[in-house]
């Protein structure tokens, strides 16, 4: 295993000032409206290209049936097989999401098994004076004293964390593990959604650097195997780390009236309310005119202060019963001497890990194995063919209804071309009217096409049924506006 490193935040710290002179800052102010007119003018750009690939994809065609105008026109027996694959796909596709269903309900009811993460605590330091003192007494006065106001003496501590092998694998069937795309190992952030460092000592002795040693799991952040901070001090340092589980769905700590009533210490909210229900029923709480109702007994009015209980309420009811878990207390040691650090015994490794093994909750091997499948390199490669397969046909098959509707146009009019061509001079006729109608409106005598549109009376354009529908048109128009 290869850990990453991961540092916290160290507030407070102070540094010598070592930026830029001020000739170089004017010249970075000056160029600094032209880098922002730049990074503008590369967003708009971007914006363009998302926009037009949107309209590519609302004019892409997507359907991929042949209708049965389409299946006449074209091969009988090729359409037939055609139908015969679409019908073939739509039952796999229905098939694979009542699967998928299946899967997940049985999923979601599966209890996490329990497993053991090793973590692995140590510390280094640099600039020590013992260190300084083997490198050519560096950072002592010419007396032989230490310059303590001058010290860089720092520590830097690691804490490392491995799901050990066998504890979320034990139930799973070797051969067909091996049938089964690798999945992902467990990293130790995966178990935790807060770190914090407390030092042992009174706060009035300490800065604000040693007071906000923090580290909280960000959402969508990937998962990590080490936690690393440092600090500056030279001398030996007693601290606490705390381990806060990330559980999903969360686990309380119950309050002793609860806990004893329901025989547990910790529980999730939904088996808190599933165990208040079922004392209920053991002990005929229930009233039989209103079945959401509860009697309370003495116990559960010592809970919820009240002679009656609904079950809708229950969630909010146990609220004040219900509290976070104490995090994982590790209590541990921050040596920088050089026994630790640097042993001159060979035998004595240096930098020696502090071990701790933790129970943790593991996730489903079911629903990790659903997840290294859908997310393998294999299945994402066969998701985007079979997507292109789809627009591909899918284009195809607008082309060829496309040249139907010419080929039938041209059989229709080979079979009766003067009936044809009546028909279609009078449906433009209409539609050519219809656009003059509409685009010519109130242009004088530029707009019109001929001498009908600017005579009146019944004989002219204007006292047509077509006019007084399309002025009637627009002056509905005009309302709605």
């Amino acid at each position: 295993m290869q850990p990453s490193s991961r540092g916290f935040a160290a507030p407070g710290q102070m540094r010598r000032p070592t930026g830029p002179g001020p000739m170089y800052a004017a010249n970075h102010q000056a160029h600094a409206p032209a880098a922002t007119q730049a990074a503008q003018a590369q967003q708009q750009q971007e914006e363009m290209r998302r926009r037009e690939a949107q309209r590519r994809q609302a004019r892409k065609p997507t359907d991929l049936d042949i209708d049965d105008d389409l299946a006449e026109a074209v091969i009988t027996d090729a359409a037939i097989l055609y139908r015969k694959l679409r019908d073939q796909e739509k039952r796999l596709d229905a098939i694979m999401t009542k699967k998928r269903l299946d899967i997940l309900e049985g999923t979601s009811g599966q209890m996490p098994s329990e497993g053991v993460l090793r973590l692995f605590i140590s510390n280094t330091a640099e600039a020590q004076p013992w260190q300084m003192a083997n490198d050519g007494n560096a950072g002592f006065n010419e007396d032989g004293t230490f310059d303590f106001a001058d010290n860089q003496a720092r520590y830097r501590v690691k804490i490392e964390g491995k799901l050990l092998e066998g504890s979320d694998d034990a139930d799973e069937d070797s051969e067909l593990k091996a049938s089964l795309p690798p999945m992902a190992p467990i990293k130790m952030s995966h178990f935790f959604k807060r770190v914090t460092v407390d030092f042992n000592r009174p706060a009035a002795l300490q800065s604000d650097a040693f007071n906000k040693i923090e580290w909280v799991k960000k959402e969508g952040e990937a998962d990590i195997d080490c936690i690393a901070f440092g600090r500056r001090s030279d001398e030996e340092l007693q601290v606490t780390i705390n381990l806060y589980l990330d559980e999903l769905p969360e686990r309380f700590k119950l309050s002793p009236p609860l806990a004893w009533m329901l025989d547990m210490d910790t529980a999730t909210r939904a088996e808190v309310v599933q165990g208040i229900w079922d004392y209920a029923r053991l002990f005929k709480l229930i009233d039989h005119d209103d079945e959401r109702r509860i009697n309370c007994d003495d116990y559960l009015k010592q809970l919820f202060h009240n002679e009656f209980a609904y079950f809708p309420n229950l969630p909010e009811l146990v609220s004040p019963h219900l509290s976070p878990l104490e995090p994982i207390k590790l209590p541990y040691t921050i040596r920088v001497d050089k026994d630790y650090i640097a042993p001159e015994d060979a035998s004595t490794p240096p930098s020696k890990y502090m071990i701790w093994d933790v129970r943790v909750k593991v996730p489903s091997t079911t629903k990790r194995l659903m997840q290294a499948i859908i997310s393998s390199p294999r299945h994402m490669a066969n998701l985007k063919k079979v997507t292109q397969i789809n627009d591909d046909t899918a284009l195809l098959l607008e082309k060829a209804r496309h040249l139907n509707s010419k080929r039938r146009f041209l059989l229709s009019l080979s079979r009766d071309p003067a009936t044809f061509v009546k028909r279609w001079t009078s449906s433009q006729q209409r539609d050519l009217e219809i656009i003059l109608a509409e685009a010519g409106r109130g242009a004088g005598d530029e707009g019109y096409a001929g001498e009908e549109f600017r005579r009146g009376g019944k004989d002219g354009a204007w006292g047509t049924d077509l006019a007084r529908e399309a002025v009637g048109l627009w002056l509905a128009r005009q309302k709605n506006h």
